[in-house]
């Protein structure tokens, strides 16, 4: 009876989900049916069922990694570094969840980023929907706000580093001219060079403002070992006792706040 029971929701869900899915469908459906099989073989016209599937399977495929990449060339990676190191300088193993720092890092990235978002729409998603622009010329207007953030928060030496990492040894036996060597810049460089860069450089400077984060809390348990030990209570852990004062020490300062100030303004917002 359980198992009937929980079983029709379940179908009750999927129903209302297909006839949503065909009335939103409506006009597609309404339309004649067209998969393009005459076109199958047609590589001229680029409108055939190939494809068609090519789009679909190159749609999933960015669909699936779009939330790497924009990791990737966000402020997110420093944001959710430096509230985990946080957490771990207050000693505290899940508080806050998981889920709570994350949607913290969200906010903070989409109000440091909203300048960037809104730039990528106005000039490069909102004509594409339009069809006012290609595709190549919409895919560049939007690319280019987040290079801009990229190259000002990027490192120069991080962006070397990798530049000549790409750069392709000769093969033995074979002839080399000495060219002369192009400065890399941020604005010249490819992307494919800029997002690793630019994340290393975001690491580092999470892990600058973590060692930071660690030094009062590391004061406080040095004081509270040192009493400890002057009262002959070498058994009592010291973390255990120092914790409390972590945390009160953390709320009289208003860390949360100096903490999500001093993330925006790191990024010259706010």
């Amino acid at each position: 009876m359980t198992r009937r029971g929980a079983a029709i929701p379940a179908v009750t869900l999927a129903t209302a989900v297909l006839l949503a899915a065909l009335a939103l469908a409506g006009p597609a459906v309404a339309a004649p049916l067209d998969l393009g099989l005459d076109a199958l073989g047609s590589l001229g016209d680029g409108g055939g069922l190939s494809g068609r599937i090519i789009q679909g399977i190159v749609l999933l495929t960015v669909l699936s990694v779009a939330p790497g990449l924009l990791i990737m060339v966000t402020c997110f990676t420093r944001i959710i570094v430096v509230l985990s190191l946080l957490r771990s300088a207050l000693g505290l193993q899940q508080s806050p969840p998981n889920m709570v720092l994350i949607s913290l890092a969200m906010f903070l990235t989409f109000h440091i980023m909203g300048p960037t978002i809104d730039s990528a729409w106005q000039d490069g998603l909102r004509p594409l929907l339009n069809e006012q622009v290609t595709h190549e010329q919409g895919l560049e207007r939007m690319i280019e706000p987040f290079r801009g953030f990229m190259t000002a928060h990027v490192r120069e030496r991080d962006l070397a580093a990798f530049a000549s990492f790409s750069a392709r040894p000769a093969k033995p036996g074979e002839e080399t001219k000495e060219a002369p060597a192009k400065p890399v810049t941020a604005e010249t460089v490819e992307l494919r060079l800029l997002m690793p860069a630019f994340l290393l450089s975001e690491l580092r400077r999470a892990f600058e403002i973590g060692f930071l984060l660690f030094l009062p809390f590391l004061v406080i348990d040095m004081v509270v070992a040192a009493i400890l030990m002057a009262m002959g209570m070498m058994m009592l852990p010291p973390v255990m006792i120092a914790l409390p004062f972590k945390i009160i020490f953390f709320v009289l300062t208003d860390g949360w706040f100096l903490i999500a100030g001093s993330l925006i303004r790191s990024y010259g917002a706010g």
